[in-house]
């Protein structure tokens, strides 16, 4: 199996990685927000917070 970070063979003490340092970049870019998956739902997303805000900004 290669390292899904930089091709070279995997690691047993590592997998999927070849080292540490491809586990921890790894890590990093899960931590960065590099891997996130996209909402389907921005749009709605966006709606609400506008209606939420219109909401505010009325007198009570």
């Amino acid at each position: 199996m290669a390292c899904p970070m930089c091709e070279k063979d995997s690691e047993a003490k590592y997998r999927p990685f070849c080292s540490k340092r491809c586990a921890d970049l790894d890590l990093g870019k899960w931590l960065s927000g590099s891997y996130a998956i996209p909402s389907a739902a921005q749009d709605e997303d966006e709606e609400l917070a506008e209606a939420l805000e219109e909401q505010a900004r009325k007198p009570h």
